[in-house]
């Protein structure tokens, strides 16, 4: 379809105005093709794949339909979801800016009746809303439809879905015969064909064809990984691309919580959002992340017919959807109005036959990609910064940091040296001296090393002391675990040494002086940790144990305690300290234990 400026649609100075400000041009052909049409007052059919301009092509013909001077309700769209409503309204509050006296108000199931029911008195134009609370409404006497102009049902197929066909016919019948009406769908059923010819007047049909389901500028990628292993694999991807916003989709409201939480632990400024969320919070959170004050929103499938949000970069299939339209809806958040994304999806085992029919469906191939290492992730960190330095000497602006260089090198620094080390802190790496003390060990096993010397009977009355401290301890706590640990090595273990990946962002890797040999487990870390620094639960990330030693990643706002220097902690097997650490990265191929 050859392509068409809104200033060719006929349309009026205001809106014009509104639409140039939101940065669009040309029309898009869903509204190229339905404007005119619904300008002309014929009643129409619309199919149109998701993130086409849909929402514009049916609210700028509303809105121009609206006599500002009449505070009767003279526009009515109907939506499945109260999150689809809520983006709607969003549109047609965006579109109407330079249309003084128009007025649109939300109602959905949920909200406040309160607040509707003052928007609804003080009179508006156009009433956006879910079926059930708009037959609400219309049962209590609030809401009168008679000089209704429009109708517009917006995603007809869903609403139909989801049992609203009696609340829809009751609510049609509420409106005047000679309305213009209205319909937008993925797919036109039988029922919805039957809709059509009861309520409408031969409908005018609108329908882009598309040889994909899905947004061609949207970048499509699965990534085969077991379960256990899909969080370590985001967070390359997240660090490889280096993403700053993005959806991640889960099946489940019990996921969306777990993950949200892991995010959270790694730094990531992170919300959430799923049907088991009070509908207040809900829109807070929406709101929020539509002005991007949040990096990452984890969500179930309630979220993906409602957000509409710019610049987002990523969207995540953690869980396959168990519905093909539900892939096609979940992607289409991104890549809108001709900006590029990427949708990624991660599958295991049967999963594949799974993908394949979606490939089938949005008759699209779906790209296999490769999981990148943790090399390659620190390589591609560092190209980045390397580029940050690069642009930052290019400007010439860091006059403020020349006296501080120009003051070590009076102190007999090194040039490289300076620069090595401020990159070095740019990187993650901590300001703790190189020459760190020792690792502190148990104290049983000092007092051992340090008493050896003393006589046999006394060595004796101390090992019966040690045997029936054990024996009480057994009694408390019977795992099975706890008889290799009385047996363990009573000798000095001598700390492994390791090589560590850099921290995530947001995080530091924190020392503890206590390994392997006593059978300690990422359980009992984590709960060391929480307790004896204060932590929230939850917040510990990646665990390394070797002999001797092991290694924490816990969020930098929560070590304040530690840098004044390192903490000694109580525990059952004696004291454990816990400092900041800085060591270099750990090559590709390395093994890690993970907190279950």
């Amino acid at each position: 379809m050859e392509k068409r400026t809104f200033a060719e649609l006929g349309l009026s100075r205001e809106i014009l105005k509104a639409v140039e400000a939101l940065g669009f041009e040309e029309a898009s052909p869903i509204q190229a093709a339905a404007i005119p049409v619904l300008m002309s007052g014929r009643d129409v059919v619309g199919q149109s794949q998701t993130g086409s301009g849909k929402t514009a092509a049916f609210a700028i013909p509303a809105i121009e339909k609206c006599d500002a001077a009449s505070r009767d309700v003279q526009i009515l769209i109907l939506c499945p979801t109260r999150e689809l409503a809520t983006q709607v309204a969003d549109e047609v509050h965006k579109l109407t800016a330079f249309k003084k006296g128009i007025h649109a108000v939300p109602i959905y199931g949920g909200a406040s009746y309160e607040r509707q029911l003052y928007e609804l008195k003080k009179g508006v134009q156009i009433v956006i809303g879910t079926p059930g609370r708009v037959q609400d409404h219309l049962d209590r006497g609030t809401l009168r439809l008679d000089a209704v102009k429009m109708v517009v049902l917006d995603e007809t197929d869903r609403m139909l879905d989801m049992g609203f066909r009696e609340d829809i016919e009751r609510i049609l019948k509420s409106t005047p015969v000679e309305r213009q009406t209205v319909f937008f769908s993925a797919t036109v059923s039988k029922q919805i064909r039957d809709i059509i010819e009861r309520h409408s007047k031969s409908p005018e049909s609108v329908r882009i064809e598309q040889k994909e389901l899905t947004v061609p500028t949207v970048e499509q990628w699965y990534f085969e990984t077991q379960p256990r292993a899909k969080f370590e694999t985001l967070l390359r991807l997240i660090d490889f691309h280096a993403f700053k916003l993005g959806i991640i989709f889960c099946n489940t409201q019990r996921m969306v919580d777990e993950l949200a939480d892991d995010l959270v632990a790694q730094g990531f400024s992170t919300d959430r959002l799923h049907g088991g969320i009070a509908q207040a919070q809900r829109t807070r959170v929406m709101n929020k992340f539509k002005k991007a004050e949040f990096e990452f929103l984890v969500a179930t499938d309630v979220a993906a017919r409602g957000i509409d949000v710019d610049n987002l970069e990523l969207v995540v299939n953690f869980d396959l959807p168990y519905d093909a339209e539900d892939y096609v809806h979940r992607i289409g958040r991104t890549g809108r109005a001709g900006r590029s994304g990427m949708a990624v999806t991660f599958v295991s085992g049967r999963d594949l036959y799974k993908l394949q029919y979606i490939e089938r469906f949005t008759k699209t191939k779906i790209r296999r990609g490769v999981i990148p290492t943790a090399g390659q992730v620190e390589e591609k960190r560092s190209d980045s910064l390397l580029e940050r330095v690069r642009h930052i000497l290019s400007t010439g602006k860091f006059e403020r940091a020349t006296s501080l260089v120009e003051r070590l090198l009076e102190e007999g620094c090194n040039s490289t040296d300076i620069a090595a080390a401020a990159l070095h802190l740019l990187t993650g790496g901590t300001d703790t001296p190189p020459a760190a003390k020792p690792p502190a060990k148990m104290p049983e096993r000092e007092d051992n090393r340090r008493e050896a010397p003393r006589r046999e009977d006394s060595r004796r009355d101390d090992s019966r002391r040690d045997d029936s401290r054990r024996d009480d301890s057994r009694k408390d706590d019977s795992r099975k675990d706890e008889p290799r640990r009385e047996s363990a090595p009573r000798r000095r273990e001598e700390a492994e040494p390791v090589q560590l990946r850099p921290p995530s962002r947001g995080m530091l890797w924190v020392r503890l002086s206590v390994g392997r040999e006593t059978r300690i487990g990422p359980r009992e870390i984590c709960t060391l940790l929480e307790d004896g620094l204060g932590l929230p639960g939850r917040s510990v990330g990646i665990i390394d144990i070797s002999t001797g030693q092991s290694f924490a990643q816990v969020p930098q706002q929560y070590l304040d305690i530690l840098k004044t220097g390192p903490r000694d902690l109580d525990t059952e097997v004696g004291a454990v300290t816990v400092s900041l650490t800085d060591r270099p990265a750990r090559p590709p191929g390395f093994e890690k234990k993970r907190r279950k």
